[in-house]
């Protein structure tokens, strides 16, 4: 906790001197780990199948329980951490997600491995709100933007990494590895964590109980009918409970928890006036699309890589590199530009290159192109998510007071990840339509075509399938168009 009698920086509550990098790559270790376990696990899919003896249906829900998991306590773990400190729950959170990690890899049926992936979920969630807590309470308003480069350029590789460190997991040891490496790694965060980030400043106030159970029960209906609405073809669940219902009682339930939330007189989980902010409000908006975009590409990009092109999935993977050697190159000059410029400027910039990237992509996925014509879009790609990631995060947060720095973060944090949900549900739908147009109704089971993955189509269906996932890479291009109209309405921070 900060010493009062000691003269703090302004903007943080740490005395002057104090260096917070160190603190930051610490974290920026756990960040990046739980990110790619996002996606690590879609590579591994058909090997778990396999090696737990699992039906598609089953083995769906590694995945699902984990994103379900992870996305619904969100808000209320980044409450938590000004509560508690974001020190000690990160650090909480980094022990349940590495043993959970162990579990998993350890894990003798789909049953069980489920039950794993959702305690990993909950690790991962009390664990990524604080490090844009520590970012917000460590850094100065006006030099944030490098920080939040960083944490930027993370979530953008990461969920780019996934895939291709998962294939080569599952290519060479096998798919239990892509949960033991979690272990080592973890062990390692956890000793940086522990003797690097300091201990901040508590707000021990009331915790809004009633909030927290709302915003847990409105959340989860939401993001599990949004996440599951295609497997259940948008219709009924079970008995009475069909998927549209369960998103319009998600929806009612987050309504009541708003109005809880303007009612509630001491310490809401979510304090409304942080919505004032005219760019926390706006980067939020335009973060869901950026999540939205970025999951949904990666699906008709896969597919078309496997059963167009024939590449293996780890071959596949390799494609996504220039993406990620971009966003490290290029995410130090974002860093440094997002502390001097209109932040208007930079993500209009982000967005216009991440529209082009995307319809570049879907100009270059024809069945006789050669996969090197994929690369030139991929590092557009890479250029586009490092102008708007940490942009978004920096100028979200720039302005928040530092006692709402959790509750801001949490809600970053999970608007971004409600906009993963729903890219990933909206893509699969784009792509099951587009599949059934070009190709007719025998051929539009893309899930079924998954299992050949590695081996091209035969021509005669090469062709309309190339169509079909070229078609559904327009969708993302799409939702990043409005996220564009949306940063064009960006003020000037504050503090300048």
């Amino acid at each position: 906790m900060a010493d009062p009698t000691t003269a703090t920086r302004p903007g943080t509550d740490l005395p002057d001197g104090y260096r917070p990098w160190p603190a930051l790559w610490a974290m920026v270790i756990g960040f990046f780990m739980i990110l790619v376990d996002s996606t690590i696990v879609s590579i591994a899919t058909p090997a778990i199948m396999r090696g737990l003896d699992a039906g598609v249906d089953s083995v769906l829900w590694v995945t699902s329980a984990y994103l379900l998991a992870y996305a619904v306590p969100l808000l209320i773990t980044g409450r938590l951490g000004d509560r508690v400190g974001p020190k000690n729950l990160y650090l909480a959170g980094l022990a349940v997600f590495t043993l959970a990690s162990l579990w998993c890899g350890l894990t003798g049926s789909i049953t069980e491995l489920v039950i794993a992936r959702v305690v990993q979920g909950l690790g991962a969630s009390m664990m990524t709100p604080q490090t844009m807590t520590v970012i917000t309470r460590t850094f100065p308003a006006a030099s944030r933007g490098q920080a939040m480069s960083l944490w930027g350029a993370t979530a953008g590789v990461a969920t780019l990494v996934g895939p291709l460190l998962g294939g080569v997991l599952v290519d060479g040891p096998g798919w239990e590895w892509i949960f033991f490496i979690n272990v080592p790694v973890g062990l390692i965060a956890f000793a940086l964590a522990w003797r690097l980030v300091p201990t901040l400043q508590t707000h021990s106030h009331s915790f809004d109980l009633v909030g927290v159970a709302l915003s847990a029960v409105g959340m989860f209906l939401l993001v599990f009918g949004i996440q599951e609405g295609e497997t259940y073809d948008w219709g009924t669940i079970t008995g009475f409970i069909t998927v549209k219902r369960l998103i319009a009682a998600g929806i009612i339930v987050m309504v009541v928890f708003v109005w809880w939330q303007s009612r509630i007189k001491r310490e809401p989980l979510v304090p409304l006036g942080i919505f004032r902010d005219r760019n926390f409000s706006l980067s939020n908006l335009a973060i869901t699309t950026v999540g939205f975009a970025i999951t949904a590409f990666a699906f008709p990009f896969t597919l078309f890589a496997q059963l167009v092109l024939g590449l293996s999935p780890t071959r596949a993977a390799l494609l996504t590199v220039p993406t990620a050697v971009v966003s490290v190159i290029v995410a130090p000059f974002v860093g440094r530009l997002v502390d001097r410029m209109h932040p208007r400027v930079i993500t209009t910039f982000g967005f216009v290159v991440g529209v082009l990237a995307f319809w570049w992509l879907s100009r270059s996925m024809t069945a006789g192109a050669p996969a090197w014509h994929l690369l030139g879009p991929m590092a557009l790609v890479g250029l586009g998510t490092s102008t708007m990631f940490a942009p978004l995060a920096a100028t979200a947060t720039r302005n928040l007071p530092l006692a709402s720095a959790g509750a801001g973060s949490g809600i970053y944090n999970t608007t971004r990840q409600v906009g993963a949900v729903l890219g990933s549900a909206a893509i699969a739908a784009v792509i099951e339509a587009r599949l059934r147009a070009n190709l007719g109704d025998a051929a539009a089971g893309s899930g079924g075509m998954a299992g050949t993955a590695g081996v091209k189509l035969p021509p005669q269906v090469a062709d309309g399938f190339a169509t079909a996932m070229s078609q559904a890479m327009l969708l993302p291009a799409g939702v990043l168009v409005i996220g564009l109209v949306v940063v064009v309405f960006l003020a000037k921070p504050s503090h300048r």
